[in-house]
């Protein structure tokens, strides 16, 4: 089921700040709701598919059931950005059903980055106005009290991956850029500056720890088992493309940039785009090594969703919309129709230790799991409305 090819459309045209506007301006400011919207094409054939997606994800996985963990975030958040888009109130109600399910269980334990990442969700619902009881904006405080001062840190100042468990002692996983990284993220954009400031500091100290000279991430640095620190994870550098993407749209939503982060993502964006499998659009699990292993559905996701926010902001050039055709072209292969006739995403790896090459390649491909269908909602929503190549006048 592979959505068609989006049609060319015009980019703003209103310089900012001595640069072309970003694509997801309109009449040269930040997107409003109804901008960004517009800006994704709600009525396209890759929003109908991300609806399709969610819908049965919301048929099959009452928020009850669901963990308070990453997994499920990854699932939120791409439903959360189909509400923006489609303004199809069932899938705010997902989200929210999601916290209050937390809530009524006894709160959620934040105790590591895993458990940090659905605390983003909680401050989405905050920053939308929606917390009447002020329950979800407790659950941003309790996530930020943790990242300030229960979580273990490296001597660098790193965050621990394992927070306040330090048994294995401290250590980096590139996991983590995304797990902490959306919620400091979005609250320091809509409501606390400074929390942008930590997570660069967090940015620049992983990468500095875990990126490699051809601009990918190892998974893990001070990880007490058995590990290859030269293989390059492909759900890894993902979430760290992924996450970098979105901390510069919010820079650049400021009117500020970030030298060291722009360099440090646009070194991966490189390598990325680079290591592209051009006949299926998608990424090898094992990213820098081709044609070992498999090609893996949620890490392709996260690319196509990080190139396309990077290039709706004016971070990746031209050169990426390709790419990003390809991987959509590519993900649309990976899902097939149930008995229902409802779509289902097929070829995800199962959640992954650091490890070795045989460990990776060890990691059994699933269907169905909340973090890939997330990811494909989101690949399919940010990729909505692109151009098919530059931009008219360009």
């Amino acid at each position: 089921m592979s959505p068609p090819a989006g049609e060319a459309r015009p980019a703003a045209a209103i310089a900012v700040d001595g640069r072309a506007a970003p694509f997801d301006y309109c009449e040269g400011r930040p997107p409003d709701a109804a901008c960004y919207a517009a800006r994704r094409d709600p009525g396209s054939a890759c929003v109908a598919l991300a609806r399709a997606l969610a819908d049965r994800a919301i048929e099959r996985h009452p928020p009850a059931t669901l963990a308070w963990d990453w997994e499920e975030t990854v699932l939120m958040l791409g439903v959360a950005e189909l509400h923006r888009v489609s303004g199809e109130p069932r899938y705010r109600d997902y989200v929210r059903a999601y916290v209050d399910a937390a809530i009524a269980a006894g709160g959620p334990a934040i105790t590591t980055s895993d458990s940090c990442a659905p605390a983003l969700l909680a401050a989405l619902l905050v920053i939308d106005g929606d917390d009447p009881s002020g329950a979800y904006r407790a659950i941003v405080d309790d996530a930020l009290d943790y990242l300030d001062h229960r979580a273990l840190r490296t001597p660098a100042g790193g965050l621990n991956h394992l927070g306040v468990h330090g048994h294995f002692g401290a250590s980096l996983w590139v996991d983590s850029l995304f797990m902490i990284g959306g919620l400091l993220t979005r609250w320091g954009e809509a409501a606390a500056p400074a929390r942008l400031d930590l997570y660069r500091d967090q940015f620049v100290i992983f990468a500095g720890a875990l990126q490699g000279e051809d601009g990918l991430f190892a998974h893990a640095s001070g990880w007490p088992g058995e590990q290859d620190p030269t293989l390059r994870w492909a759900r890894g550098d993902a979430w760290a493309l992924a996450a970098g993407h979105d901390y510069l749209r919010a820079r650049r939503i400021r009117g500020e940039e970030d030298p060291a982060v722009a360099a440090i993502v646009a070194a991966e964006d490189a390598a990325v785009l680079a290591a592209q499998d051009r006949p299926s659009g998608l990424w090898w699990t094992l990213v820098d090594r081709p044609g070992e292993g498999y090609l893996e559905t949620s890490a392709s996701a996260l690319f196509a969703y990080a190139l396309a926010r990077g290039w709706r902001y004016g971070q990746v050039d031209h050169a990426a919309l390709p790419a990003i055709e390809r991987a959509i072209v590519g993900l649309g292969g990976r899902i097939v129709d149930d008995a229902a006739g409802r779509p289902v995403v097929r070829g995800i790896s199962g959640p992954t230790l650091p490890g070795t090459r045989a460990s990776y390649l060890a990691v059994p491909l699933v269907d169905d799991r909340p973090y890939g269908v997330g990811a494909v909602i989101l690949a399919l929503v940010e990729s909505s409305g692109l151009p098919a190549g530059p931009p008219a006048g360009e």
